[in-house]
């Protein structure tokens, strides 16, 4: 497992989701690594970490979950810890945070969801075509479409050449897509789906974080992370402080790049953490 690890100070864990790397974070790390540790894993099979076949990792949920568990284990293993999530990255975060809850003392979450999917969200077409179909896989790992297309999709200004290059830069083979077409693969639906007992899990113990000080930051041009997860998220942290962005897509740290870096280091200066 490759992973940032920059900065001194409070410890600031950052976790990505598909199909992005530590590289979404980048400006994030450069705001704050003057003040903090900043922590930014790149999970397996994506971005710089090595990208096993099937027969040498089990691409699941609680796999990610572990993998989180055994890097802080050994690079932070005592102090508190804020997580910042995106994603697919909060429910690996949050999975992390339930066998911790003692060390979460900040969360801060960017367009991704704690539970199963809301009752009146439907997992849009092109996802389902990904995750149930072999088309879907071969567009995802013959073409990269996932990765490409949400660099285009997932914002809503155009993001530039050279940016849209780095997000789909480890994706660059058949073999280095594994991990964006198994995680299309992993989205639970329902029971018989490897990882819905976690994610049930999950969502039904997300209100013991409901103390915490939190902070929701949300593009509302999302259609997969949209107003409904929003909703889930302040239904179980109803103390959370939460920003809408109208004009941003599923990458809001891309589209609302400035104002989110903004709200974020006045949420740290408002709830300081010891480091």
């Amino acid at each position: 497992m490759s992973y940032l690890d920059e900065g001194q100070g409070p410890a600031v864990v950052m976790v990505h989701g598909n199909p992005t790397w530590s590289y979404y974070y980048r400006h994030l790390v450069l705001a704050l690594r003057g003040s903090h540790r900043c922590i930014v894993p790149d999970h397996i099979g994506m971005g710089l970490s090595d990208k096993p076949d099937d027969s040498r990792y089990r691409y699941t949920l609680d796999s990610r979950i572990d993998d989180l568990d055994r890097l802080l284990a050994a690079i932070e293993p005592e102090r508190p810890v804020t997580l910042v999530l995106h994603d697919w990255g909060g429910l690996i975060g949050l999975g992390w945070a339930l066998r911790h809850p003692q060390r979460v003392v900040r969360l801060v979450l960017l367009n991704t969801a704690g539970f199963s999917m809301p009752a009146d969200k439907r997992l849009p077409g092109l996802l389902k075509l990904g995750r149930d179909s072999k088309l879907g896989a071969l567009l995802i790992r013959g073409f990269n479409a996932f990765s490409a297309g949400a660099t285009k999709l997932a914002v809503k200004k155009p993001m530039p050449a050279a940016e849209r290059r780095a997000f789909t830069a480890p994706y660059d083979s058949w073999a280095n897509r594994i991990a964006t077409l198994r995680f299309v693969q992993d989205i639970p639906l329902g029971a018989g789906d490897p990882a819905w007992n976690t994610v049930t899990e999950i969502g039904r113990r997300l209100p013991e974080f409901a103390d915490r000080p939190a902070l929701l930051l949300w593009g509302m041009q999302d259609f997969v992370f949209d107003h409904t997860c929003l909703r889930e998220f302040r239904r179980a942290l109803p103390q959370a402080q939460a920003r809408e962005y109208a004009d941003a897509g599923h990458y809001v740290l891309e589209d609302a790049r400035a104002e989110v870096l903004d709200e974020v280091q006045a949420f740290f200066k408002a709830y300081p953490v010891a480091g």
